[in-house]
């Protein structure tokens, strides 16, 4: 289906009149087409179906006088002239790259959204998690959340979040670093990304990623279009993780939206005297519950391949002593911790023959675990300078990002600060972080 220029200035045209995610312009868009509810909106008369006898009907009106007010102030072709000019796009239902898992919202679904960035919105929410938590994460959130985020993006998933402040802009530097797809949905137009704090993450991220928002440049973001917001987040991936949250916490609403939207919730642990874990640990408790997770590889598990995305198994350390038979490793739990023993002593100790005994002696010594001494047989004693032998363990640490990842997150993680300037005629801020950026 190819979206006319009437249909796009048409859809941009809602967009700055309603607020996002109302179901009830969803059903007229649904019954009239946005051409046609504009006309609606226009002349004050909707669809008699949709009022008559209906308490929804009723709203309906309300929203009519309410939207038909800012109709008059509203121009479509001037929001689109300032998107184009920051080198940004609207994608409509039916464009090539509207992602149409934002169809599951049904009535609540975006009439368009407002992109910025070279990033293909449709093909990297293909493979893609939402990483969200508190404004006022914890050193602890922080490091996680970019070191999930940068993991992720090395095994080919996309990470999503809401550019806010804390796990969220922790998340989209995770991601930066390690040169993968990254989308911040905004509460605000993309124009004028909140919170200014991270102006240079995010010029950052409109040369090399993706912007989005649900209303047009110039829009001020609010509390209700925040928790509003989150339902996008929750719709454009396959699963949400919750790295640290308070009790109330607009992250726990994100999570509200995936359970109602059938995808995955996951939620990761944190001390127990954290008051922004409260929320981590209250999602565990849920019922359903979210899924515990702590790494990549679980996360991916939750929301990969049935089968293929299997998390390996977590093992402790592997020591030599773990490779030995279960008589040999008796006899040599027979050994004194200090002094000597003797084969005889050994074997009643042990509790096997004297030639066993014997046997699995030389085996033990032939290996280092044990040597000769004048009561027989003893440990080994550490000599000054000797080194250990390594200890191998079955799989690395978990949540671990590489050495250059983590060298590119503490570049993007310096504040830089963007000249202000007027939101319809402001200049194109990216080559200016970027700038500032390189320059360190």
């Amino acid at each position: 289906m190819t979206v006319t220029d009437d249909e796009r200035v048409a859809r941009a045209t809602l967009c700055a009149i309603a607020e996002p995610g109302n179901a009830l312009l969803g059903a007229l868009v649904a019954r009239l087409g946005a051409g046609g509810a504009v006309a609606a909106i226009r002349a004050g008369t909707p669809p008699g179906d949709l009022v008559a006898g209906d308490k929804a009907g009723h709203r309906l009106a309300e929203y009519l006088a309410s939207w038909r007010i800012r109709l008059r102030d509203a121009d479509p072709i001037a929001d689109l002239t300032v998107c184009d000019k920051l080198g940004g796009r609207l994608v409509c239902p039916g464009d090539a790259e509207w992602p149409t898992q934002l169809d599951d919202l049904g009535a609540a679904r975006p009439h368009a959204l407002w992109l910025r960035g070279p990033g293909d919105l449709r093909y990297g929410c293909l493979r893609s998690v939402a990483l969200v938590g508190a404004r006022a994460a914890s050193s602890y959130g922080l490091r996680v959340a970019a070191d999930l985020a940068a993991e992720l993006c090395e095994r080919g998933w996309a990470v999503i979040s809401g550019g806010a402040m804390g796990i969220d802009a922790a998340a989209h530097r995770g991601a930066l670093a390690a040169d993968g797809d990254t989308v911040a949905v905004f509460a605000n137009g993309v124009d004028a990304p909140y919170p200014p704090s991270n102006d240079g993450l995010f010029a950052e991220m409109a040369r090399r990623a993706l912007l989005l928002s649900e209303s047009p440049p110039g829009t001020h973001p609010t509390r209700l279009r925040f928790l509003v917001r989150n339902r996008v987040i929750a719709a454009l991936t396959r699963g949400t993780v919750v790295i640290e949250a308070a009790a109330r916490s607009g992250a726990l609403n994100t999570a509200t939206h995936a359970r109602k939207l059938n995808r995955a919730v996951m939620a990761i642990p944190g001390p127990v005297t954290s008051r922004t874990s409260i929320g981590c640990h209250k999602l565990l408790r849920d019922t359903p519950p979210a899924r515990c997770v702590t790494n990549a590889a679980e996360i991916i598990e939750e929301v990969g391949q049935l089968g293929d995305d299997l998390a390996p198994e977590p093992r402790g350390p592997i020591h030599p002593r773990d490779m030995l038979d279960p008589t040999t490793r008796q006899v040599l739990e027979a050994i004194p911790a200090r002094g000597g023993a003797g084969p005889a002593q050994l074997a009643v100790k042990a509790g096997v023959d004297l030639n066993t005994a014997r046997s699995r002696l030389g085996i033990l010594a032939a290996a280092g675990f044990i040597e000769r001494c004048d009561q027989g047989w003893r440990l080994p004693r550490p000599k000054r300078g000797r080194a250990t032998a390594p200890t191998q363990t079955a799989r690395p640490p978990p949540i671990t990002a590489t050495p250059t990842a983590r060298a590119k997150i503490a570049v993007l993680r310096r504040p830089i600060s963007l000249p202000a300037t007027s939101t319809r005629s402001r200049p194109d801020s990216t080559a200016v972080a970027v700038s500032a950026l390189r320059s360190g």
